[in-house]
């Protein structure tokens, strides 16, 4: 018993520890995890190939074209739409802003409302409380239907309707005219209550024709249809053709598909017949909004838009390449797994049992401690699994007495880490060439010529929307400029703060004088640098620099009575929101849009800008001063595929305006829309081809990584920490870091130390060793090392 001294207090730790030990082994942990994630996930990108480019297939009308065709639909009609609220919004304001005195007659203002809008074709004029007409002029009123006093409230008038006149079909836009307190009927002064103000409506209806319809596009036809699918309205442009007899079904096909998509905001596209080698293709949009708040949005109309596209060649198939790199994959998946299994996870778990065998036995006594001990350990695998499993053989002897620290020669050889060094060059090998060689799109070919044309005739609407917009604001402040001569500079305010009310897109309104000094104001502070006084009226710029572009319309203000100015100022300035006129550059699949000034310095844009800025990409410079035909003139829109370091893309560039009051400034619109964005074949197996190699790699990088960490690292420590406790290293005390299978191992090793380090202070005391006997040689080389 006196040779046994420390035996109990080892003994009792490796039960507590191997307890704590099997109680802590999470399930997720150690090897298995990251090798088990690597072949699954492998496996997984392998089938996403399969599925992606296997779906990727040639069309004769690419899906590109038909997009195309939907979003040129829905632009027209975004127009339509537009020019019916405006007109709308204008009627209303025409009406409110209308002063009755005691002697106006109803023919007198329906007159003069008639007369401030040029495309009013007939007008009535009707008493809201009995529904009489009072007035009417120019054509025929259809005012069937038409209720007055329904029609009429405190908060607002109703929305446009089509109806049917003799002429064809016509809008009818309604306003309310307000009258004074005083012009109340003599026979309501009986009222017990006709002290009180009292005021009564008059109901304005013109009647005009649908908005004018533009087509864009050679050989596009657009239509405007009814919610029956009736044509009402019609513009072909180029050498655009009447649809053919096989093709009379697109229409109301188009009003049924915008029906069951509930009309608000809905497009689509359709195809027709083929002849000839071309098919028609048809585009949709429903005229309403997707918010369904506007004046347009109750008339259920639907805009259409075809053309004859030439019929592609024979379809592509990706099928057969998506096989081969799929079958590629997962041949690397399973060789890999099977490989890094057989040297890595199977003698790292065999090493764990080994070790925890060992630990039992060196912490324990008795016949099972023997025969924990009397097993030699087997050495399994290639580099550090091998090294710590001769480290182990070589304690064990030494627990056993047979042997005493020895050094373990290190063998030169491929270990853990090389092997995951190859594992991650067989997926680099597969990944690489998906990523910047296989499946890339020859743009040279890949974009079809519809295609192009699509994206010139989408900017030419683009650019046709922008200078509506600009023209209704001249518009604005031109009917306010005629109202100012002969007013109060009070007065003048009141109107001025009153139009920057109503019209959302001025953020200033100002008048300047001769001198060009501003001598009225309203609204924020103007950004105007430019100090002078413009003759004519028109849109121009006031500033050349700063972080805002000051984009304002302006207006002469006509001389008063006795030559009397406005309160000094001759000119009216209202600055234009920038925000409100970026707002309106978005559409969808345009992509990037840009305004710029004849210096082709950005004014405005869909997407972040600088003001003043140079277009993005010298392509799209060239493109837009290649729109100047010829000195002088408005020049024409043109398109073409550009090349940047970013890829491919479709642009185009138009003139913003022919006519109206922005011709002379020069001004361009300009889009961009990468060609990657495309439903083009060629695009779409680039893409998937390299979001397959760009998959496999990080599930490569991940996984190898995540093997690395949790398990190729700490088992290179613990091959040096054993080597070092079997030469006799008994200081070195071993923490394990994981609790999985090298966690396990580091602990193990470290109850051995424990009790090799016991045993060498027994020896050292004089205490015999009795837990086994060795030869008296051994027993002495076993205590030299701890002198």
């Amino acid at each position: 018993m006196r040779g046994r001294p420390a035996l109990p207090t080892v003994s009792r730790a490796p039960r507590r520890h191997r307890t704590r030990r099997r109680a802590d082994m999470p399930l997720l942990g150690g090897v298995r995890p990251p090798i088990a994630s690597f072949i699954v996930l492998l496996l997984v990108v392998a089938a996403l190939t399969v599925a992606g480019l296997g779906s990727v297939h040639g069309e004769q009308v690419p899906q590109a074209v038909l997009g195309g065709e939907q979003q040129t639909a829905a632009d027209i009609a975004v127009s339509v739409r537009t020019a019916i609220d405006a007109e709308a919004t204008t009627v209303r304001r025409t009406g409110d802003s209308y002063t009755v005195t005691g002697r106006t007659t109803p023919a007198q203002v329906l007159k003069s409302l008639a007369a401030a809008r040029k495309a009013v074709l007939g007008g009535a004029l009707l008493d809201t409380q009995s529904g009489r007409v009072l007035a009417t002029g120019g054509e025929r009123v259809p005012l069937t239907g038409v209720d007055a006093k329904a029609l009429t409230g405190d908060h607002g008038t109703a929305a446009p309707r089509l109806v049917t006149a003799g002429t064809g079909q016509r809008m009818l836009y309604f306003a309310n005219v307000t009258l004074p307190a005083q012009s109340v009927d003599a026979n309501q002064d009986q009222n017990p209550d006709a002290a009180l103000p009292q005021r009564k409506q008059w109901l304005l209806v013109v009647s005009e024709a649908l908005p004018a319809l533009t087509s864009y596009g050679d050989g596009r036809t657009a239509q405007v249809l009814d919610a029956k699918g009736n044509m009402l309205a019609t513009a072909a442009s180029g050498m655009a053709q009447p649809l053919d007899a096989a093709d009379l079904g697109i229409p109301s096909a188009a009003v049924d598909a915008a029906v069951s998509a509930h009309g608000a905001g809905a497009s689509g596209s359709l195809l027709g017949a083929t002849s000839g080698g071309r098919q028609t293709v048809a585009g949709w949009a429903s005229v309403a909004s997707s918010s369904g708040t506007g004046d347009a949005d109750r008339l259920g109309l639907v805009v259409l838009t075809f053309r004859p596209v030439p019929v592609m060649g024979p379809s592509v198939d990706y099928s057969r390449f998506a096989l081969v790199a799929a079958g590629v994959l997962a041949g690397i998946a399973l060789l890999v797994g099977l490989l890094l299994q057989l040297t890595v996870q199977r003698p790292l778990l065999r090493l764990y049992l080994s070790a925890d065998r060992l630990a039992r036995g060196a912490g324990e006594s008795g016949p099972r401690a023997a025969e924990d001990l009397a097993r030699p350990v087997p050495v399994h695998g290639l580099g550090e699994p091998a090294r710590i499993g001769r480290a182990l053989e070589s304690l064990r002897r030494q627990l056993l007495g047979e042997s005493g620290p020895e050094e373990i020669p290190v063998r030169r050889g491929p270990g853990c880490r090389a092997l995951a060094v190859i594992a991650m060059l067989l997926v680099v090998a597969w990944a690489a060439p998906l990523i910047f060689l296989l499946n890339r799109a020859d743009t040279a070919t890949a974009v079809p010529a519809p295609v192009v044309a699509d994206q010139q005739a989408r900017t030419e609407i683009a650019a046709n929307r922008i200078r509506q917009s600009l023209g209704e604001s001249y518009t604005d402040l031109s009917d306010v400029a005629k109202s100012l001569p002969g007013t109060t500079k009070a007065a003048q305010t009141t109107v001025l703060g009153r139009t920057l009310a109503d019209h959302h897109h001025f953020r200033s309104l100002y008048l300047i004088g001769r001198t060009g000094a501003i001598v009225l104001r309203v609204g924020k502070t103007p950004l105007r640098t430019i100090v002078h006084v413009p003759g004519g009226s028109g849109i121009t710029t006031v500033n050349t620099s700063g972080r805002i572009p000051a984009i304002a319309a302006y207006a002469q203000i006509p001389v008063g009575k006795g030559g009397a100015l406005a309160g000094g100022g001759v000119v009216l300035f209202g600055e234009i929101d920038v925000n409100a006129l970026n707002s309106e550059l978005p559409r969808p699949k345009l992509g990037g849009v840009w305004v710029t000034d004849a210096n082709y310095k950005v004014l405005a844009a869909s997407i972040g800008y600088r003001a003043f800025e140079a277009l993005p990409g010298s392509g799209l410079t060239r493109l837009a001063t290649s729109t100047q035909s010829a000195p002088g003139t408005a020049g024409t829109a043109t398109s073409a595929v550009l090349h940047s370091s970013s890829g491919p893309s479709v642009a185009a560039a138009a003139p913003l305006a022919q006519s109206g009051p922005t011709v002379g400034l020069g001004w361009r619109v300009v889009t961009a829309e990468p060609a990657a964005a495309l439903q083009l074949p060629a695009f779409q197996a680039e893409q998937r081809t390299m979001l397959a190699g760009v998959l496999g790699l990080t599930v490569g990088v991940a996984c190898l990584g995540w093997l690395h960490i949790v398990v190729i690292r700490p088992l290179r420590t613990m091959a040096v920490l054993a080597e070092r406790l079997a030469g006799g290293d008994r200081r070195t005390v071993l923490y394990p870091v994981n609790h999985d299978e090298a966690g396990s191992v580091t602990r193990s090793l470290e109850l051995i130390r424990q009790a090799l380090a016991e045993r060498g202070r027994g020896s050292r005391s004089g205490h015999a060793f009795a837990a086994q006997p060795g030869p008296p040689a051994q027993s002495r080389h076993t205590s030299a090392p701890q002198r």
